[in-house]
């Protein structure tokens, strides 16, 4: 009889918004922006799941993400093996899972990179929205928005009198 860990399957699923769907016993479906994952899962078929996650070459930084925060919670003894087996930089996942943590599923834009989502993850949430429209609706790059970022701070504090930095010159 197979173990849970063999029977364990990344589904690949279209789009994060459709209506929610019966998960079968072992099965993790992949959206866009990250994971679904029933309620019950084995720590094998937990591990072996970020596994196949990890080997996969476009494999997103968002189903890490999410896998390790599933992971912190339910697996808190056996955590830091199964991140181990994965195979990847601690500080790369710990990255993953911080940024993940800072966007619920329902904020993740999905025409926007994991890497425009931590460009902006250490601010508030009001203020993450605000430069991730900016960005979606000016079509920039993560450098874009790291320089428009970058130079509004710098703008903040600069003396009273002096230029703003950031006008939103070379961005569609």
């Amino acid at each position: 009889m197979p173990s849970q860990s063999d029977r364990v399957r990344v589904v690949a699923r279209p789009g994060a918004g459709g209506p929610a769907r019966e998960l079968r016993d072992g099965q993790i479906f992949t959206t866009r922006v990250g994971l679904r994952i029933p309620d019950r899962l084995a720590f094998e078929a937990w591990q072996a799941a970020g596994a196949q996650i990890a080997r996969v070459v476009d494999s997103s930084a968002w189903c890490l993400g999410d896998w390790l925060v599933y992971g912190e919670r339910r697996f808190i003894d056996r955590y830091r093996d199964a991140v181990a087996a994965v195979g990847l930089e601690y500080q790369t996942l710990r990255n993953y899972a911080w940024v993940t943590r800072r966007f619920e599923l329902s904020r993740r834009r999905q025409c926007l990179t994991f890497q425009h989502h931590a460009e902006v993850a250490s601010l508030s949430s009001q203020e993450q929205d605000e430069w991730l429209d900016r960005a979606e609706r000016g079509g920039w790059s993560r450098n874009q928005l790291r320089k428009a970022v970058r130079d509004a701070r710098q703008d903040a504090l600069a003396p009273a009198g002096t230029a703003p930095r950031w006008r939103g010159e070379g961005c569609r």
